[in-house]
C-alpha cells in the first residue's frame, strides 16, 4: 500500500470458516463495512487477553520470588539480570513493539485483500508469509549466534566493573537464544491478532515464565544462578510452541493455491519494509532505558540492579494490564485506518486511552501507597531480606510516577504505525525521553543513587508521552488532543487524591496483606467517585455494571 490511504472494499464473510476453538476469538466475529470487530468480541477477547495475561503476569512474580528466594539481590542476581537484558531487548523488539507494530498492519491488509479476491489466485496471506518467514528466520539465526559469541562484549559494554563477570557471560551466552525464539514467537503472535486470535498469544509470557521456574527449580542446585538462564532460554522455546497449533490451524482456514503464481499476484505490503527502520529505532531507543539503568546502577553496591530490577517489575503490572485492550484493538484501527475510516479509528482510540489511563492510575496510586507492603508480600524471604525490601518499595514509588507515560507510550504508538506509513516521529520522540532519561540519571544517580535512576526513567518516559500524544493527530490519528489532555489532567487529580487516602489505610492496618488490599479497595472508591465527578470520560462506562445492579435492587 503506498502512502496515501487505500479504501479497501467490504470484506464479506470468509465461506465455510472453521469454528474457533473454545474461547478463542475467530473471524466469524468480524463485521461492519470494513471487516471490523464487533464491540461484543472486543469485550470478550479484552476479557480473554487481560485473564490470560494476569497470568502470566502472577507466574511473573511467582518467577521473581523464585529468583529472590533463591539468589537473593546479590552480585550473582545482578549478573544474572544483565544478561536477562538480551530477552528484555529482544521481547521489546520483536514481541511487544516492532514486530507488532510492522507485521499486524501487513497481515491485516492481506487478509482484507484475501476477502476481496473471489478468483483463485495466490493467497496474500501466503505470500506475504512465504516472503518474510525464511528472511526473519536467517535474520534471527545470525544474530543470536553474532550474540552468543559476542557474549563478554556485551557483559562489558551494558556493565562495566560488575563484580561477577564471568557468570554474567554465562547467563548471557544461554539467554542469546531468545533472540531466535522470540522473533518467531512475535512473528507468529502478530499473524494470529490480525487474524482475530488472541488467545495463544496471549500465553505466551505465562509458557515462558513456566520455563523458567521449572528450569530453576530442578537444576538450581547444579547450575546456581545460570540454571535461571538455561530457563530463560527454555521458556522462549515454550513461546513458540503453544501458539503453532493455533497458527497452523489459521493457515488451513484457505486451501493452498497450485500452479506457478501469476506475474501481478499480491506481493508483500509496503507497510513490512516502509515501516522497519522507524519501529526498529523506536523499539530499540524504548528498550535501551533499561539498559542505560543496568549501566548507570552497575557502579553502586551490590544489589541495586536486583532492586531496580524488582521495583520494575512490579511497578509495571498496571501499565501491563491497562495495555490489554489496546493490545487487542490495534488490528480494529488498523483496518479502520486502511479503509479511510479516520473518524471510527479517532473515537477508538479516545475511548482506549481513557481506559488505559483509568486502569493504570489506580494500579499506580496503590503503588505508591503500598509499596513496602507489596513488595513485603512477594519478595521477603530466603536471602531477600528486610533491607531489601524497604530498598526496593523506595525505588518502586519512584517509578510508579512514570507509569501514565510508559501506559501513553505503548497506546499512542500503536496509532501512529496503524495507517501503515512510514512515520519517524516517534522515534525522535522516544530518542528524546531517552536523551533526557540519560542526561538526568547521569546527574541524579550522583545525588539520590538508585532513586535518582528511577527519577530519570520517569521523567524521560513522560516527556516522550507528551510529545506522542501532542503529535498525533498532525502524524496519524486525528485525535482531539486538547479533550484528551483534559481528561488525563482530571484522571491525574483523581489519582493524586485517591493515593493519599490509600497511603492512611494502609498506615493504620498493620497486616501487610489487608493493609495492600484495604487500601487498593480505598484508592478505586475514592479514584472512581473523584473521576465522575470531575466527568472523567469512561468512567460511566466502569460504572455502569455497579449503577445497573442498584437500579435493579430498587
Amino acid at each position: 500500500m503506498s502512502e496515501t490511504r487505500q479504501s479497501l472494499p467490504e470484506v464479506p464473510p470468509q465461506p465455510g470458516p472453521p469454528r474457533p476453538a473454545a474461547g478463542e476469538a475467530g473471524p466469524t466475529a468480524q463485521t461492519g463495512t470494513s471487516g471490523l470487530f464487533t464491540g461484543k468480541f472486543l469485550a470478550r477477547a479484552a476479557f480473554l487477553t487481560a485473564l490470560l495475561t494476569a497470568a502470566g503476569a502472577l507466574l511473573g512474580l511467582l518467577r521473581d520470588q523464585t529468583i529472590a528466594h533463591l539468589y537473593g539481590a546479590g552480585p550473582d542476581t545482578d549478573a544474572f539480570l544483565v544478561a536477562w537484558t538480551v530477552p528484555e531487548v529482544a521481547s521489546t523488539l520483536l514481541i511487544e513493539d516492532a514486530m507488532a507494530l510492522i507485521l499486524v498492519p501487513a497481515f491485516s491488509l492481506a487478509l482484507a485483500r484475501r476477502a476481496s479476491h473471489q478468483a483463485p489466485e495466490p493467497d496474500p496471506v501466503r505470500v506475504l508469509m512465504r516472503t518474510t518467514l525464511p528472511r526473519l528466520f536467517l535474520a534471527l539465526s545470525a544474530g543470536a549466534a553474532l550474540l552468543v559469541a559476542a557474549a563478554p562484549w556485551v557483559v562489558a559494554a551494558l556493565a562495566p566493573g560488575l563484580p561477577e563477570p564471568q557468570v554474567a557471560v554465562d547467563c548471557t551466552r544461554l539467554t542469546a537464544t531468545c533472540a531466535f525464539s522470540m522473533g518467531l514467537a512475535g512473528y507468529m503472535s502478530a499473524a494470529l491478532r490480525a487474524h482475530g486470535s488472541f488467545v495463544a498469544p496471549a500465553m505466551i509470557y505465562a509458557s515462558y515464565n513456566v520455563g523458567i521456574i521449572t528450569t530453576m527449580l530442578l537444576l538450581s542446585d547444579r547450575l546456581g544462578v545460570r540454571a535461571a538462564a538455561a530457563g530463560v532460554a527454555a521458556g522462549g522455546v515454550l513461546m513458540v510452541l503453544v501458539q503453532g497449533p493455533a497458527l497452523w490451524r489459521r493457515l488451513k482456514e484457505r486451501r493452498p493455491v497450485t500452479g506457478r503464481e501469476p506475474k501481478d499476484a499480491p506481493r508483500v505490503p509496503p507497510v513490512a519494509l516502509g515501516l522497519l527502520a522507524p519501529v526498529i529505532v523506536f523499539a530499540l531507543s524504548r528498550q535501551s532505558q533499561v539498559l542505560i539503568e543496568r549501566f548507570l546502577a552497575a557502579p553502586l553496591p551490590a544489589g541495586a540492579i536486583s532492586h531496580l530490577n524488582y521495583a520494575q517489575k512490579v511497578a509495571q503490572m498496571p501499565m501491563v494490564l491497562s495495555l490489554m485492550l489496546c493490545t487487542v484493538t490495534f488490528p480494529v484501527v488498523a483496518r479502520a485506518m486502511a479503509a479511510g475510516e479516520t473518524d471510527r479509528a479517532r473515537r477508538r482510540v479516545e475511548r482506549d486511552l481513557a481506559m488505559a489511563g483509568i486502569i493504570v492510575l489506580i494500579g499506580a496510586a496503590t503503588v505508591i501507597a503500598c509499596a513496602p507492603q507489596i513488595i513485603e508480600v512477594l519478595f521477603q524471604r530466603g536471602a531477600f531480606d528486610h533491607a531489601d525490601t524497604a530498598a526496593t518499595a523506595a525505588v518502586m514509588r519512584v517509578y510508579a510516577l512514570g507509569l501514565l507515560g510508559h501506559t501513553l507510550v505503548g497506546a499512542l504508538v500503536r496509532c501512529y504505525f496503524s495507517a501503515a506509513r512510514p512515520l519517524w516521529f516517534p522515534a525522535l520522540a522516544m530518542l528524546v525521553g531517552l536523551a533526557l532519561t540519560t542526561v538526568a540519571g547521569a546527574l541524579l544517580v550522583e545525588v539520590w543513587g538508585v532513586l535518582g535512576i528511577a527519577a530519570a526513567n520517569a521523567l524521560g518516559i513522560t516527556v516522550t508521552a507528551a510529545l506522542l500524544l501532542h503529535g498525533l493527530a498532525r502524524h496519524s490519528v486525528p485525535l482531539r488532543t486538547r479533550y484528551m489532555t483534559g481528561a488525563l489532567v482530571k484522571l491525574i487529580a483523581a489519582a493524586a487524591a485517591s493515593t493519599g487516602s490509600g497511603w492512611l489505610c494502609g498506615a493504620l492496618v498493620p497486616s501487610p496483606v489487608l493493609g495492600a488490599t484495604a487500601a487498593f479497595v480505598v484508592i478505586a472508591v475514592v479514584f472512581l467517585g473523584i473521576a465522575r465527578a470531575l466527568r472523567a470520560p469512561e468512567i460511566d462506562t466502569v460504572l455502569r455494571p455497579v449503577t445497573r445492579k442498584l437500579a435493579h435492587a430498587r
